[in-house]
């Protein structure tokens, strides 16, 4: 173990921090045995975990994001990608613990703040529904250590994402698909958004769900499997699996995503 912290939450109760690493791989715990993150120490910017790699799946349909807003920061996985890699991006990401920010740039290779790159300690709910017309994706991960936070998957946080992006935006959120509620939040999302995609990741059980405030048009499978192999090869992450994976999960054709 590398670290161990005891944090105060607002919630008024002790959340404890671990870092813990074997195998060349460093993880992030909140308060339990369950990973939140992971970073392969000898590649700090690979997208170690598949569920994180799967909400990038959002690329498919909105290739050159000017502001994504990220709430829950973890590890730093997605900021630490998407700074490296989109490099006309700005990211602000929301996260509730201010101790994770510190472990995240001290164990985590979380860049420096700079133009492109702000951290904000605060809740993601609040800010959310304090700043709209504010980004063109927003991506939600936020989990403690035993489920997704309510604060984060109700119907009027989700209005509140919509909200906070443009017209041709989407949310981008981690769901686990044995979740009791798993069909609930999906409901909630479809009551406030135009169409719902969902992307399986290669490890069972995480969906991301991309939400859309304007639906994609249908589009053309031949489109979204050569839109992967341009992804693929600039990214590196398997993005023809998942065109086949929302294949598998979404209403479809023969030739076009029917939503």
């Amino acid at each position: 173990m590398l670290g161990k912290w005891r944090i105060n939450r607002s919630v008024k109760r002790d959340v404890t921090v671990e870092v813990s690493e074997k195998d060349g791989i460093r993880s992030l715990h909140l308060g339990s045995d369950t990973v939140q993150s992971s970073m392969k120490v000898d590649d700090p910017y690979e997208l170690v975990l598949s569920y994180t790699r799967a909400m990038m799946a959002f690329l498919l349909f909105r290739p050159r994001p000017r502001h994504v807003v990220m709430v829950g920061l973890g590890g730093g996985s997605m900021p630490k990608f998407v700074h490296r890699n989109l490099s006309t991006t700005r990211t602000t990401v929301i996260e509730i613990e201010p101790k994770v920010i510190g472990i995240a740039s001290q164990y985590f290779h979380l860049p420096p703040e700079d133009e492109r790159l702000q951290v904000v300690a605060g809740e993601g709910g609040e800010w959310v529904a304090s700043h709209p017309d504010c980004c063109d994706v927003l991506m939600v991960d936020g989990y403690d250590s035993r489920e997704q936070v309510p604060q984060l998957c109700s119907e009027d946080f989700y209005a509140n994402a919509r909200s906070a992006l443009s017209a041709d935006g989407v949310l981008v959120v981690n769901l686990w698909s044995s979740d009791s509620r798993y069909d609930a939040y999906l409901q909630r999302m479809e009551n406030v958004f135009d169409a719902l995609v969902c992307v399986p990741a290669e490890r069972r059980g995480n969906v991301a769900v991309v939400a859309f405030r304007q639906a994609p048009g249908k589009p053309r499978w031949d489109e979204l499997r050569a839109s992967a192999r341009a992804l693929q090869s600039l990214y590196g992450l398997e993005f023809l699996n998942f065109v086949e994976g929302i294949r598998d999960l979404n209403p479809r054709s023969a030739t076009r995503l029917l939503v």
